[in-house]
C-alpha cells in the first residue's frame, strides 16, 4: 500500500478536480494538451454510477470555466454499464450533450475484452447524432484490425493504445512483438480516420505511425500523439518541440488505489513499465 501511495503521487494529478486543472495548466504552459480522467471503474449501484456521471459533468464545466486546453475520457462501467446499460447510455448522452454545449470532446475508454463489444455498441448507437465523441481501441486484441477498419468507414475519432488488461490468448496476442505489429498495422489503417490519436510511449510505434501518417498526406495538426501523465515527460516535450500535437492523459481522484492495483495485479509488465519511467 505504501509503495502504491508513493507511485500515485507521481502518476496521478491529485484527489480533486482543482488539482487536475492545476496540472493541466502546467502542461498547457509547455504547449501540451490534456485529457482528464476521473478515476473509478465498475460502479455496482445506481447511486455511485450517477455520482460518477455528475463528476464528469462537473469536470466539463470546470474545464470550460478555467479556459485550459483539455477534454475528458470516461469508462462506461463507471456510469453503470455491466449492471444497467440503459443507465450508462443515458448518463453518457447527458455528458456528451454538455460537452457539445461547451465546445468540448468526450472520449470513451476501452476496458477488458468482455466489455469491448458492448462499449462499441453503446458508442455507435450515439455517434452519428453526436460526432463529438470518440472511442479507444486496443492493439493487443485480435479483433482490433477489423474494428479500426469499421471506425474509418464510420468516420470515428479513435485513440489507439496497446492495452493494459490481462486477456486470454484466444482474444489477444500473447507476445509483445505481435501486439507491436498489430499496433503498426492499425495505426496505418487509422491514418484515414479523423484526428487519429496514437497513445504509446514506444518510440518505434510512434515512428511507424508518423511514417504512415506522412504517407497518407496528413499534416501535424491532423493527428495527435498521446502519453500518460508522469511518464516520459521529456519525450513529450521533444515531440511537441518538433511541431506535433501532444496530449497528456491526466488521471485524478480518490480511487487511485484500484487504478494502480488492478493493472499491476493483472500484468506484471505494467509494474516494470512504471518502475522504468519513475526515475526518468
Amino acid at each position: 500500500m505504501r509503495a502504491l501511495t508513493f507511485l500515485a503521487r507521481r502518476f496521478v494529478a491529485g484527489d480533486q478536480i482543482g488539482d487536475a486543472i492545476g496540472a493541466v495548466r502546467a502542461l498547457n504552459a509547455e504547449g501540451l494538451k490534456a485529457t482528464l480522467d476521473n478515476l473509478g471503474e465498475d460502479s455496482t449501484d445506481k447511486a455511485s454510477a450517477l455520482a460518477a456521471a455528475d463528476e464528469n459533468m462537473l469536470m466539463l464545466r470546470r474545464l470550460g470555466e478555467s479556459g485550459v486546453d483539455a477534454n475528458i475520457s470516461l469508462k462506461l462501467t463507471q456510469l453503470g454499464m455491466g449492471f444497467d446499460d440503459g443507465l450508462a447510455k443515458e448518463s453518457l448522452l447527458r455528458i456528451v450533450a454538455e460537452a457539445e454545449r461547451l465546445g468540448s470532446f468526450v472520449r470513451i475508454d476501452m476496458e477488458g475484452s468482455k466489455f469491448t463489444q458492448k462499449t462499441l455498441d453503446i458508442f455507435y448507437s450515439i455517434h452519428d447524432q453526436h460526432p463529438g465523441v470518440g472511442i479507444v481501441l486496443q492493439a493487443m486484441l485480435r479483433r482490433t484490425e477489423q474494428d479500426a477498419k469499421d471506425a474509418v468507414a464510420r468516420k470515428v475519432r479513435v485513440r489507439l493504445c496497446k492495452g493494459a488488461y490481462k486477456e486470454p490468448a484466444t482474444v489477444a496476442f500473447p507476445d509483445k512483438k505481435d501486439v507491436d505489429a498489430n499496433y503498426d498495422k492499425c495505426a496505418a489503417i487509422l491514418a484515414k480516420a479523423p484526428v487519429p490519436a496514437m497513445a504509446t510511449h514506444d518510440d518505434a510505434r510512434i515512428e511507424s505511425a508518423l511514417k504512415a501518417f506522412d504517407a497518407a498526406g496528413l499534416v501535424k495538426s491532423e493527428y495527435e500523439l498521446q502519453m500518460l501523465y508522469g511518464i516520459r515527460a521529456k519525450r513529450a516535450r521533444e515531440l511537441r518541440a518538433k511541431g506535433h500535437v501532444v496530449r497528456i492523459y491526466v488521471p485524478y481522484g480518490t480511487h487511485w488505489f484500484p487504478y494502480f492495483y488492478r493493472r499491476i495485479r493483472e500484468r506484471k509488465e505494467n509494474l516494470l513499465f512504471v518502475a522504468r519511467n519513475f526515475f526518468e
